[in-house]
């Protein structure tokens, strides 16, 4: 779906004026202004079609670059450089109002965005519209002071973002595929090659390593009747079909393929939607919308939301490939109906763990932490892929319905 326009649009609207405001901007508006540029790179992360591990990369290091200029607009706050594993202090603001923090933060956070994603032309336009509104506003060597702060912030993340491992990963080989049996193999319609086999091999920003929270193995593999295996992928059989209303909306709304293949007769094309961890990340936002939150606090959100899913994947990448658990669909299909299709697409990654399950609850962890654990919300993030919204009594709730989904 091409929802960039529309995102330039709002970046160019929210808070715009013909000539400098003669009053100061309201802080909803400068919330709002992150809000609008982190649905934009979502929209790009979701046209150039990321993988879930590799929008989650972007997700956090785009939020480690906002987050360590506006923070600087309150003295409470900690800056993550010692926290985050080899990240350092970044330059500080010139003192007093002679730079917009929210004004470099957002350029910090899409210009980290531009680099990370393809289409830049996108995200280029993306920049300029961000900075509208406060060139209307601002005097001009304020606003380019502010923009040039922002692209020093940026650049030093970028510096730390190449050390991180991503490269040398491009060139590693890839997941051998083998008749094994209970070994992970390509599946239908477009039998891709495994996403990311080395993702662990990335650096962790929190963990010591992606190792240091192993779930416990799954069952071996046996079809042999009674076999925990076994009773397991009997279970998805069986309620794959004879799904009820509720559980087909459950698993629609929790779908969050970010490729799915279609194929008609001759021809097959694609669909995209945003990643898992897209979705968590609007979920971020609308919480902050929700408590009001100011620039500052719904900085945290994103990048307290962020972290936690760029480890929730590196965790779960890990183990999938060490394991490299076949799918049920394969399983299914080649021991007891041939016939057999999942309601959704199966993604072209091993079984184990469910990769929705570990990041929806290392969110929902975050997020309860920074809004409570009975913080009731309507989740309308899918309403742009034509689902309805629906309703949680909470973070952990929201996790759990996540994690069933995958059934």
């Amino acid at each position: 779906m091409m929802r960039g326009a529309r995102w330039i649009a709002v970046l160019a609207l929210v808070g715009c004026s013909a000539r400098p405001a003669p009053v100061p901007v309201s802080p909803a508006i400068h919330a709002e202004r992150l809000h609008a540029a982190g649905q934009a790179l979502t929209d790009v992360i979701t046209y150039d079609i990321f993988s879930p591990p590799q929008a989650s990369r972007i997700y956090a290091y785009a939020s480690v670059a906002a987050w360590e200029i506006v923070r600087q607009a309150d003295s409470t706050t900690r800056s993550l450089a010692g926290q985050l594993r080899d990240f350092a202090p970044v330059p500080a603001a010139p003192r007093g109002d002679s730079v917009s923090l929210p004004l470099a933060a957002v350029h910090a956070f899409l210009t980290v965005g531009h680099a990370l994603t393809f289409s830049r032309e996108r995200m280029d336009s993306l920049r300029t519209a961000a900075g509208a509104p406060y060139r209307a506003e601002l005097d001009a060597a304020v606003y380019a002071r502010s923009i040039a702060y922002g692209d020093t912030v940026a650049q030093r993340i970028l510096a730390w973002v190449g050390q991180d491992k991503y490269r040398e990963s491009r060139g590693y080989p890839k997941f051998s595929v083998t008749q094994t049996p209970g070994r992970w193999t390509p599946t239908p319609p477009a039998y891709m090659d495994a996403v990311e086999p080395n993702w662990a091999m990335l650096r962790p920003l929190v963990m010591d390593s992606a190792s240091q929270f192993r779930p416990p193995p799954p069952p071996p593999f046996s079809v042999a009747a009674g076999t925990p295996f076994a009773r397991e992928l009997r279970e998805v059989y069986e309620v794959g079909k004879s799904l009820t209303a509720e559980q087909r909306a459950i698993a629609a709304f929790w779908d969050c393929n970010p490729y799915v293949m279609h194929v008609q007769g001759h021809t097959m094309f694609a669909t995209k939607k945003m990643s898992p961890g897209g979705h968590w990340m609007g979920i971020a936002r609308l919480a902050a919308r929700q408590r009001g939150d100011d620039v500052v606090r719904a900085s945290e959100a994103y990048v307290r939301t962020a972290i936690a899913l760029y480890e929730g994947f590196l965790s779960a990448w890990e183990e999938k490939y060490r394991s490299a658990l076949i799918r049920p669909e394969t399983a299914i299909n080649t021991h007891i109906d041939e016939a057999w299709q999942p309601l959704l697409q199966t993604p072209p990654f091993p079984e184990y763990p469910s990769g929705h399950s570990v990041i929806s609850n290392a969110a929902s962890v975050v997020l309860s932490e920074l809004y409570g654990a009975q913080f009731a919300y309507t989740d309308s993030t899918e309403q742009l892929y034509g689902l309805p919204s629906r309703r949680f009594a909470s973070f952990r709730d929201a996790a759990a319905e996540a994690s069933i989904s995958r059934l």
